[in-house]
């Protein structure tokens, strides 16, 4: 029987403004905050919920893990993340246990507006921020050492995480730009390719492609767009990455998966042995961690740039 993998599902949670533009960037204030409550002062936020996997590794990442009183269920990194009490889901959150907790900042992002309606009732501060692009992520890891009173922690987070990109840049700069699709959603099992959801543009996984030196393959407007075997011999990439965060918990080899995709042979990726399979958790999580999908994608693309040295 198939086996069905739909990264949709959750990029539709954690990318939905970028895919979606559920919001437009330009309506929103600089910095990467769509909302803070009024008052906000620097230094605050000594007891923090999080609403998101991304948040959470942001507010870890800057040393911040003691103040995290409460995260969802699907907050899972890093492990002691999972220690802190779970207040539910992405979208339906348990406000008693919220209020038990004494937060006195509720941190989520910009798809959760029915969310920030009821903490904004309950009279809880929020903060909301945009993590929908790379400069959203740094930007949102600079707002909350503001606001927690970790600038100089976040000042450097940032300068390294920078650094680290502008370092991917200057390996692809002038290296051919090779044409690439990441498949986000499709089923596994058997068989032919069938119903093959790609990364449209100006998507969180498009800016990857760009970073990484290549140029997204798919050049419609479309957000999710579906392909058959037929569609992706049109495209015919040069390289194909297939999304695949639930790898290891359904117990699907990578090799079995790049081996479907067998089912085109004349498309260039497959001809030359160029199908990656992206299986680590973070690969739907933009968070800090975004760094290490960069970079594994440049590394992927363009094989023959120098990356041992500096």
């Amino acid at each position: 029987m198939r086996r069905t993998t739909l990264l949709i599902a959750l990029t539709s949670l954690i990318f939905a403004g970028s895919y979606l533009g559920k919001r437009a960037l330009d309506h929103r204030p600089p910095g990467g905050i769509a909302g803070e409550a009024p008052g906000r002062a620097r230094g605050s936020g000594r007891r923090i919920v999080s609403l998101a996997p991304s948040v959470t590794e942001s507010l870890f990442v800057l040393g911040l893990g003691d103040r995290v009183v409460g995260v969802t269920r699907f907050c899972d990194y890093p492990p002691d993340a999972r220690s802190k009490t779970k207040v539910g889901g992405y979208f339906d959150p348990n406000y008693e246990i919220i209020l038990s907790l004494k937060p006195d900042l509720v941190i989520m992002l910009p798809e959760h507006e029915e969310q920030k309606r009821q903490t904004d009732r309950l009279g809880i501060p929020t903060l909301v921020l945009n993590q929908e692009t790379v400069e959203g992520i740094l930007d949102s890891i600079t707002t909350i050492g503001r606001i927690c009173g970790v600038e100089e922690k976040a000042a450097t987070t940032v300068r390294a995480l920078r650094e680290r990109v502008q370092r991917v840049r200057s390996k692809t700069k002038d290296l051919p730009r090779m044409r690439v699709i990441v498949s986000i959603g499709r089923n596994i099992g058997p068989g032919a390719l069938m119903s093959v959801y790609l990364a449209g543009r100006k998507g969180f996984y498009d800016e990857m492609i760009e970073l990484a030196g290549g140029t997204n393959a798919y050049e419609g407007a479309a957000a999710f767009p579906v392909f058959s075997e037929e569609g992706i011999v049109r495209l015919n990439p040069d390289v194909v990455i297939d999304v695949v965060p639930d790898l290891e918990e359904h117990g699907w080899e990578p090799a079995v998966v790049r081996k479907e995709w067998e089912a085109v042979p004349r498309v260039n990726a497959v001809r030359n042995g160029r199908i990656y399979v992206f299986g680590q958790d973070y690969v739907a999580v933009p968070g800090p961690r975004f760094i290490l999908i960069l970079e594994e994608m440049a590394r992927l693309i363009h094989p023959e740039a120098d990356w041992v040295t500096s």
